[in-house]
């Protein structure tokens, strides 16, 4: 049943913690909007998972949190969406917002005609992210840059190590060396990478964070719907994990800045699909 009540949350879900950079943007843009979060961190990364199990844990999560009553869902996953964005758009009948890896903006941005995209190999080898290439890649040279690891570090917390900064000269320095003048961050956990990112490429390369523009756009669909909340105090936001409780708590609140109190996503929507973890 389609909700619209201007006062009901929104839903934004991810493979695990990534997407709290979206959810970030969000608050910021729609600060009076209640959040509802879910890390399906016991699944991640999505980024080596199979499209059937990316299709049905996404399809699974969005069922948890149509019974919250959204007005609308964000896929806060570049493979999520790339995967099953279509699927989650045809079963359910609210507003589904997705990300997009932002290749057009950067095609218009870089001087150097260079633009490198960091992203799981999901997201890359998908159909939607090849629409985008075809899209706009026809007067740039796109650097296609698969890295895996960087969700795993991200999941653990491991923000700025060695290990870390090792991964990320593995993959940013081949872009640079080819004539890269604009990064694009292909995957919601990179946002929690990119001081490391930025050390390493240097204050003279552009990096592209979509999550904004997500924010904006979830504005915009409910202001269309006319489901832009009107209360003037403080939105909530409340979290959900499939993967370990202790170590969601702690992460979730390493990277949203303050102590939290997630709860478990309830076991139906974690095995009804018949997955393991």
């Amino acid at each position: 049943m389609l909700v619209t009540n201007p006062e009901s949350p929104i839903g934004v879900f991810d493979s695990g913690v990534g997407g709290l950079s979206v959810l970030r943007e969000i608050r910021r843009e729609l600060p009076s909007e209640h959040l509802l979060y879910v890390a399906d961190s016991g699944y991640a990364p999505y980024g080596d998972k199979s499209d059937e199990i990316i299709e049905k844990r996404a399809v699974a999560i969005t069922h948890f949190l149509v019974g919250q009553s959204p007005k609308a869902i964000v896929v806060a996953c570049n493979t999520a969406t790339g995967v099953a964005v279509e699927t989650l758009r045809r079963q359910f009948s609210l507003p589904v917002v997705a990300m997009e890896p932002a290749v057009k903006p950067a095609a218009r941005q870089t001087k150097s005609a260079v633009v490198g995209v960091l992203a799981t190999s999901q997201t890359l080898s998908g159909s939607k992210f090849s629409r985008l290439l075809a899209a706009y890649g026809a007067d740039v040279r796109i650097l296609l840059q698969p890295c895996p690891g960087l969700v795993e570090q991200v999941e653990k917390g491991d923000l700025s190590s060695q290990e870390t900064r090792s991964l990320v000269e593995q993959y940013v320095v081949p872009l640079l060396d080819k004539g890269a003048d604009t990064l694009v961050l292909g995957c919601t956990h990179y946002p929690f990478l990119s001081p490391v990112i930025r050390a390493i490429a240097g204050p003279s390369v552009a990096i592209i964070d979509p999550s904004a523009a997500v924010a904006r756009e979830l504005r915009r669909r409910l202001q269309m719907g006319g489901l832009l909340s009107q209360d003037t105090q403080p939105g909530t936001e409340r979290f959900w994990t499939s993967g370990p409780l202790a170590t969601a708590e702690a992460l979730i609140g390493q990277l949203w800045g303050r102590s939290l109190d997630v709860q478990a996503l309830p076991s139906p929507f974690c095995l009804e699909q018949g997955l393991a973890r």
